[in-house]
Protein backbone atom coordinates (compact mmCIF):
# COMPACT_ATOMS: atom_id res chain seq x y z
CA UNK A 1 0.00 0.00 0.00
CA UNK A 2 2.55 2.31 0.73
CA UNK A 3 4.42 1.62 -2.88
CA UNK A 4 2.84 4.75 -4.42
CA UNK A 5 5.05 7.20 -3.46
CA UNK A 6 8.20 5.46 -4.94
CA UNK A 7 6.81 4.38 -7.97
CA UNK A 8 5.60 8.47 -8.45
CA UNK A 9 8.73 9.71 -8.20
CA UNK A 10 10.51 8.67 -11.42
CA UNK A 11 7.64 10.64 -13.01
CA UNK A 12 8.30 13.58 -10.29
CA UNK A 13 11.96 13.67 -11.28
CA UNK A 14 11.76 13.48 -14.92
CA UNK A 15 10.81 16.74 -16.24
CA UNK A 16 13.65 17.62 -13.30
CA UNK A 17 16.90 16.49 -15.83
CA UNK A 18 16.52 18.76 -18.45
CA UNK A 19 19.44 20.81 -19.65
CA UNK A 20 19.63 23.65 -22.15
CA UNK A 21 20.61 22.81 -25.15
CA UNK A 22 20.57 26.04 -27.03
CA UNK A 23 23.99 28.02 -27.63
CA UNK A 24 24.77 30.84 -26.13
CA UNK A 25 23.37 34.58 -28.00
CA UNK A 26 25.19 37.83 -27.75
CA UNK A 27 23.39 40.61 -29.09
CA UNK A 28 22.04 38.65 -32.00
CA UNK A 29 25.54 36.45 -32.44
CA UNK A 30 26.48 33.42 -31.48
CA UNK A 31 29.16 33.73 -28.51
CA UNK A 32 31.50 31.20 -29.36
CA UNK A 33 34.69 30.49 -31.58
CA UNK A 34 34.38 30.29 -35.21
CA UNK A 35 34.98 26.76 -36.70
CA UNK A 36 38.13 26.70 -39.53
CA UNK A 37 37.68 25.32 -42.91
CA UNK A 38 39.82 22.48 -43.67
CA UNK A 39 41.93 24.09 -46.27
CA UNK A 40 42.96 26.96 -43.48
CA UNK A 41 43.93 23.76 -41.07
CA UNK A 42 45.85 21.53 -43.05
CA UNK A 43 46.92 23.60 -46.11
CA UNK A 44 47.40 27.55 -44.40
CA UNK A 45 44.22 28.78 -46.12
CA UNK A 46 45.77 27.70 -49.51
CA UNK A 47 42.18 26.39 -51.20
CA UNK A 48 43.51 25.71 -54.57
CA UNK A 49 46.01 23.17 -52.99
CA UNK A 50 43.54 21.86 -51.21
CA UNK A 51 41.26 20.86 -54.14
CA UNK A 52 44.09 19.57 -55.77
CA UNK A 53 44.35 17.09 -53.22
CA UNK A 54 40.67 16.41 -53.15
CA UNK A 55 40.56 15.51 -57.08
CA UNK A 56 43.95 13.85 -56.93
CA UNK A 57 41.73 11.81 -54.25
CA UNK A 58 38.84 11.34 -56.34
CA UNK A 59 40.70 10.41 -58.83
CA UNK A 60 42.30 7.19 -57.09
CA UNK A 61 39.01 6.25 -56.05
CA UNK A 62 37.86 6.27 -59.47
CA UNK A 63 36.85 2.44 -60.89
CA UNK A 64 36.67 3.36 -64.12
CA UNK A 65 39.88 4.06 -64.43
CA UNK A 66 41.55 1.88 -61.89
CA UNK A 67 40.30 -0.83 -64.04
CA UNK A 68 41.62 -1.97 -67.43
CA UNK A 69 39.88 -2.71 -70.43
Amino acid sequence: MKRWPILLLPLLLCGCLEVEQHPPWRDGYYAGKRDQQPYQVRFHNDRLAWTAALTNRMQGQNEYLRSRP
